[in-house]
């Protein structure tokens, strides 16, 4: 017959190993993944900081994971006695080891599609459980990977509890310093910053899964003025009024904190349809053999080449291109309270006497995107608003392309019936885990990955635009297309430049000449570029400037995680991070990140940079930014 004097510490010690041995198996095979990716392979003595400071920041989720098991443990008097005793000692064990397990596996997946440990996204998936679960059980093969868990986890315990099968007494704990550490151990994992070196990649393979993921959903709403370097009001006025100030603009007035302007137009008016194509995912690195359509037109169309994402989701990309404004550290505006009723490009559009609509294949529901583009007078055009014998293919997301393409014919159709002039924002939903789509369109299989997923997005905007030229309306229409952002931003850095990197065309044979545009930008400046094309005069509470406008040597774009925030220009990025971190590095477009930059150029790059956050976020709080602020 076995017995311990302390059965208890014994367990809580197993569970301990186990938790801390699946953690070195994950970090072994995140590192092995990761490796593939590295420029440069990582030295030994790095891989030995990885694992050292893994260990330690594994300990504490550990703490917080076992808090309920620690105090039964402590208040139970006896435990495990006899037949019933042991078998829930060892559901008990089983029951962690499958969280364990389950964790590692949802963790290597993650990495997989995100480079990343878990972070706001997960986060953010795990509200809209429908969706999730439909694109996890079209993508992976769940079944089997639970099984696989659940039989793994009965190993693990067979292995560890055979001690505990044989008779064990539990004497009730009375010492008032076991329930002391308990205690402080706790509070301690509340109170721990994880231990976390410069690189990324290092510092995302030494994270904890549960850690991060805890960190994630306690971050994910940062108030810039509370995180963030703060300039003195008035410099950051006159920093972004001097950036604001073009040749045809005009402030609204001459108060420093005006950033309003009253836009001429350099151009005579013109008033076609607009349809805007923001594709899922579509990084400029995935142009090229797989997208023929996307480069015959871009052959046909002005291009911004140079031009970033300013983030690393569907949200920010609509975000910009809707409100172009700078990214705000934490949830998006799209997903804020106050989204409604701000000044966007369905309020200079309306103002031209067009109808706005935003179209998706999916349920609009996610993401808040229903509520955003109705709350700016956008008519919502969703996978519930598709009749049903017109829908051809569904996936986790929704509608494919083609039918989503298919819909937005359909309602340009009725608007050009009613006379009326309209603007639709179409979002794309294919080139997205699980990459699935209709068979015999392209030659890659569905769900074989985001390749073939590129190749038939592709496929369905050729098909689209062959469709619409066959319209009345098509010679006046004016086609913008561009990705919301890249398929990864995950890099050796936390704000790679060249993980930003996404493609804008505006078309229109005939109307917009072919041309090539070098000048950096933002996806922020597509609304104004678009408004001059157009020779449109309109009063624009935009961050955003038509990249026409722009001398090259004063191109800027904004780039960003959910709480660091980059400003990018021909040659530098200025970062701002929480708690109120700032730094200036020398840049060249697209992948050179140079040395640290130093003195009175650093800290005018960085003023820059907090100039248009701040004031982002500030004229975002106090309702400045609302269609009657801007427009009164």
């Amino acid at each position: 017959m076995i017995r311990f004097k302390n059965a208890r510490g014994c367990f809580l010690g197993l569970l301990l190993l186990l938790w801390l041995t699946v953690n070195a198996v994950v970090r072994t095979v995140l590192l092995i993944m990761a490796h593939r990716s590295l420029q440069s392979p990582l030295d030994w003595p790095t891989v030995t900081g990885i694992y050292l400071r893994g260990a330690v920041n594994d300990l504490f989720p550990y703490f917080l994971l076992t808090l309920p098991l620690m105090l039964v443990l402590l208040l139970k008097k006896r435990l495990w006695g006899g037949r019933a005793g042991r078998i829930i000692a060892s559901a008990t064990f089983w029951a962690y080891a499958c969280a364990f397990l389950f964790g590692a596996v949802a963790e290597t997946l993650f990495w997989d599609e995100f480079s990343s440990r878990f972070n706001f996204i997960a986060v953010d998936y795990l509200i809209y459980t429908t969706e999730v679960m439909r694109n996890i059980a079209e993508s992976y093969p769940v079944i089997p990977l639970l099984s696989a868990v659940g039989a793994s986890a009965v190993v693990v315990t067979l292995l560890l509890l055979r001690p505990f099968w044989k008779r064990i007494s539990l004497p009730a704990p009375r010492s008032p310093r076991l329930l002391a550490v308990c205690f402080v151990m706790t509070c301690a994992a509340f109170l721990y910053s994880p231990l976390a070196p410069q690189d990324r990649v290092e510092r995302e393979l030494s994270a904890n899964g549960v850690w991060s993921l805890f960190s994630a959903y306690r971050n994910n709403e940062l108030d810039y003025r509370e995180f963030y370097p703060v300039i003195d009001e008035a410099r950051a006025n006159s920093l972004l009024r001097e950036e604001l100030k073009e040749e045809g603009t005009r402030f609204v007035s001459e108060n420093n904190d005006e950033w309003r302007r009253d836009v001429r137009s350099m151009r005579p008016e013109w008033k076609p349809n607009v349809i805007q194509i923001v594709v899922e995912s579509l990084g400029s690195d995935l142009l090229g053999e797989n997208t023929p359509n996307l480069n015959a037109v871009a052959g046909e169309s002005l291009q911004l080449t140079r031009l970033m994402a300013t983030g690393t989701r569907t949200v920010r990309g609509i975000e910009a291109l809707t409100l172009s404004l700078p990214p705000t550290p934490g949830s998006s505006i799209v997903r804020r309270p106050g989204c409604e009723g701000l000044f966007s490009t369905g309020s200079v559009f309306r103002e031209k006497g067009y109808d706005t609509a935003f179209i998706y294949g999916g349920f609009g529901y996610f993401d808040n995107m229903n509520a955003f583009f109705a709350g700016n007078g956008f008519r919502i055009v969703d996978r519930s608003d598709i009749p049903r014998e017109e829908i051809t293919f569904t996936n986790a997301w929704g509608v494919c392309d083609e039918d989503l393409f298919h819909a937005a014919i359909r309602d340009a159709d009725e608007s050009f019936r009613k006379n009326r002039p309209f603007y639709q924002f179409v979002l794309t939903t294919s080139n997205h885990r699980p990459f699935t789509y209709p068979d015999g369109k392209v030659s890659i299989p569905s769900g074989s990955g985001r390749k073939g997923a590129v190749a038939y997005t592709d496929y369905a905007i050729g098909a689209f635009l062959r469709e619409a030229s066959t319209k009345t309306w098509f010679r006046n229409t004016v086609f913008v297309i561009s990705g919301d952002h890249t398929s990864s931003a995950a890099g050796h850095t936390d704000l790679p430049p060249e993980r930003y990197h996404i493609p804008a065309l505006f078309y229109c044979p005939g109307r917009i000449a072919p041309a090539a545009v070098d000048t950096l930008c933002s996806q922020a400046d597509i609304p104004p570029t678009l408004f001059d094309l157009l020779g449109w005069s309109y009063r624009s509470g935009f961050f955003g400037r038509s990249v026409l406008r722009m001398k090259p040597e004063e191109g800027r774009a904004w780039i960003s995680t959910y709480q660091i925030l980059g400003r990018l220009t021909p040659d530098s990025l200025a970062t701002l991070e929480p708690v109120r971190k700032n730094r200036a590095d020398a840049w060249t477009f697209p992948d050179i990140v140079g040395p640290a930059l130093a003195g009175e150029r650093a800290a005018n790059l960085t003023d820059r940079a907090a100039a248009d956050y701040q004031s982002a976020r500030d004229l975002f709080r106090n309702g400045r930014l609302k269609e009657q602020a801007v427009l009164r």
